[in-house]
């Protein structure tokens, strides 16, 4: 599969629906889909609970749908998974109400799965700009999070800002005027590595959306919790498109011990 074949292939699965949704608000997209553990070849192997955040550069075109398929895919594995949706920019979110429901969906993914997995503390899987959420929310002093697996996370904020990246996205998630150089060293993973939460990064060498620089500065800057995986060839989606040989990598440091 070429980098250009990503998306489409990605896009092209079928979605999967979920076993069952709750709510953690009022607003249409303050939701989680819960997908139940499942035996694959076998009895479910004991798992962590997984929390999924979809990316989008943070706007409501792109919803929590075309991960669905992974989701599937853990639970597959005998994984307790959480697929959040989150009020993105566009239909009532952008900052502070996307941090905010993050954080309460994660909260609500935790409640509602209790008892699913002999390892109640979730890890936090995010892709794009559900990277950038879930190393920021792994910041709260507050955080159940025990591990975090960035995919091709927008982890350098102002960076991806000074870029451009998405035609202006971080600036329409912060919103422009007085106030935005604070807005934005406040939402910036690099600035704030979560104390004491493990991180894993997995980035395409060829990602043509988010550049692997981010997630380099990044690692460099929380060297002693953070590890950087970098993936040779590969673009932005293929790491969470179940059949790729990078999703298989991605399932693989999902599945580990939290220990290990």
């Amino acid at each position: 599969m070429t980098v250009a074949d990503e998306e489409p292939a990605l896009l092209g699965l079928a979605p999967v629906a979920p076993d069952r949704t709750v709510a953690y608000g009022s607003h249409p997209d303050q939701l989680v889909d819960l997908y139940v553990p499942r035996a694959s070849g076998g009895a479910p192997a004991p798992g962590p609970l997984v929390v999924l955040l979809h990316g989008g550069f943070w706007r409501a075109a792109y919803d929590r749908r075309h991960l669905s398929p992974l989701a599937a895919e853990l639970a597959g594995r005998g994984l307790p998974v959480a697929l959040a949706e989150y009020r993105r920019v566009g239909a009532g979110g952008g900052a502070p109400q996307t941090f905010e429901d993050v954080t309460a969906g994660i909260d609500a993914a935790c409640a509602a799965l209790a008892g699913a997995s002999p390892d109640p503390s979730p890890v936090l899987v995010g892709h794009s700009a559900g990277g950038h959420l879930a190393l920021l929310a792994a910041a709260r002093p507050d955080t159940p999070v025990t591990r975090v697996l960035a995919v091709s996370p927008v982890a350098d904020l102002a960076r991806a800002h000074a870029l451009g990246l998405s035609d202006g996205a971080v600036g329409e998630l912060l919103g422009a005027g007085p106030g935005f150089p604070e807005r934005l060293a406040a939402a910036d993973p690099v600035r704030h590595p979560p104390a004491g939460v493990p991180v894993t990064i997995l980035h395409g060498t060829d990602d043509p959306d988010v550049p692997l620089d981010l997630s380099r500065r990044y690692a460099a800057q929380s060297p002693a919790t953070t590890v950087l995986r970098e993936l040779p060839g590969v673009g932005h989606y293929a790491p969470v498109t179940p059949g790729s040989p990078s999703c298989d990598v991605l399932v693989g440091l999902v599945c580990r011990p939290s220990s290990t």
